[in-house]
């Protein structure tokens, strides 16, 4: 395919040029990649020392995800320049397995399900008339819909805040909108550099104003922490399993295989290569494979499943460098910032608000992109109905969760995200909608 490429994904670029082009995917996808795990931990109530390992361990796991997936092992990877970090998508289910059985059940979980994915990658196309784009559109709004919640929440202080009485002050509102304005102020700059960082200059000013109103609490730091290094350990916080919760994470990784799959698809094709044939498939099915090996990794290092970063296509076109060497790179890179403890400290210092202000426009972003996906399919009488009943107990459920209060505790488990009722909802409903008709 004729492409305006200066490198092909074959290709080796200078030093000087792939550094170039690896900083300015780091750039892309460094706050994405930290921002789940400062989530996770602030709706667990979890201390600084833990906080900061999370983070550290999200950026070391995406490293190692990021050499797989432009490497390729055997049939694992897509030997494209393929970004992996900490997935959105699993926020919502995580965060209610953790309030159940904390980190241990977090981990268990994420790595008992993850070969879900790896599974789809190999029968994907029997999958297909069930997990529609209608499906994965409904479940990614639903996704961004459940998660607008969490980032009002950071914007208004946090749970901590909750607890504390100090909830939704003009310090906190101040801070967040300071971050939510200036976010959007560089994103409309011609500057391609601004707009690029614009999520990192609004997080630095957010959180200088949080410093000057003194709500950066710098007591908790432990210099002794800071000065050493972060030594991966496997299973550092133990494992745990129940059924409930591996439904509601097992239902995530179907749809971030089907995610996956675009996402392997835009990439081969700024890439120039074909998007049809045996090739494409291979790279497809390695893509997907290494989303749930990464993902099983990620949960031995006591870091999130991880998916494939769509917005590193982007850069791509934006570069033209599309070497996959280049993502050797970045990989190291990533390694190398979630050895030292102190990256993963600063940012786990960072006020709610500031976050808060970030997170609430990426997840109406993922809102966003469930609606164009819904969209992009013909709307009629039957996805009309799909659509309803999916969105109806999907909110419904994330509304007024008090609804399953008489349930059993395992169907109140499994329910109690909406995510994982209107996901649920969504392929029954489609498959029983078609079978009618």
């Amino acid at each position: 395919m004729k492409t305006d490429l200066i490198y092909g994904v074959e290709d080796r670029p200078p030093f000087k040029d792939a550094l170039f082009a690896a900083l300015q995917h780091l750039l892309a996808i460094f706050v994405a990649i930290i921002t789940p795990p400062l989530i996770i931990a602030s709706a667990l109530k979890l201390d600084v020392e833990k906080t900061s390992f999370l983070v550290s361990m999200s950026l070391f796991a995406s490293g190692v995800s990021t050499f797989i997936q432009c490497r390729r092992l055997g049939a694992i990877g897509a030997k494209l320049l393929c970004i992996q970090g900490t997935s959105f998508s699993f926020i919502g289910p995580i965060i209610a397995t953790g309030l159940v059985g904390g980190l241990p059940l977090i981990f268990g979980s994420c790595m008992a399900a993850a070969p879900i994915e790896m599974i789809v990658s190999r029968t994907f196309k029997y999958l297909r008339n069930i997990i529609t784009p209608l499906v994965s559109g409904i479940v990614v709004l639903l996704i961004g819909l459940s998660l607008i919640k969490v980032g009002i929440v950071s914007c208004g202080g946090g749970y901590a805040a909750m607890d504390n009485g100090t909830f939704a002050t003009w310090e906190n509102l101040s801070i967040a909108a300071l971050v939510l304005l200036s976010v959007l102020f560089f994103n409309r700059c011609r500057n391609k550099y601004l707009r690029m960082s614009s999520i990192v200059l609004g997080l630095c000013l957010g959180y200088a104003l949080a410093f000057v109103l003194g709500k950066v609490d710098m007591s908790s730091l432990n210099m002794e922490m800071l000065m050493s290094f972060n030594i991966p350990q496997p299973f550092k916080y133990g494992v745990d399993f129940n059924v409930s919760s591996f439904i509601a994470i097992g239902l995530v990784y179907l749809i971030t295989a089907i995610e996956a799959t675009g996402d392997v698809t835009a990439n081969s094709m700024i890439s120039g290569l074909p998007i049809e044939g045996d090739s494409y498939l291979k790279r497809v099915s390695g893509g997907v494979m290494a989303d749930g090996f990464n993902s099983f990794l990620a949960g031995v290092f006591n870091s999130f499943p991880n998916s494939i970063f769509a917005q590193n296509n982007g850069i791509i076109q934006l570069t033209g460098v599309a070497s996959r060497y280049v993502g050797y790179y970045i990989a190291a890179m990533l390694v190398l910032l979630g050895l030292f403890p102190i990256v993963g400290a600063v940012f786990s210092l960072m006020p709610d608000p500031v976050l808060g202000g970030a997170t609430l426009l990426m997840f109406g972003t993922v809102a966003a992109a469930g609606i164009r996906i819904v969209s992009s399919q013909e709307i009629g009488r039957k996805e009309t109905l799909v659509l309803a009943v999916s969105l109806s107990l999907g909110l419904g459920v994330e509304l007024m969760p008090d609804v399953l209060q008489q349930a059993p505790e395992a169907i109140r488990s499994i329910f109690s995200s909406g995510i994982t009722t209107g996901g649920l909802t969504a392929i029954i409903a489609n498959i029983v909608i078609r079978v009618k008709e």
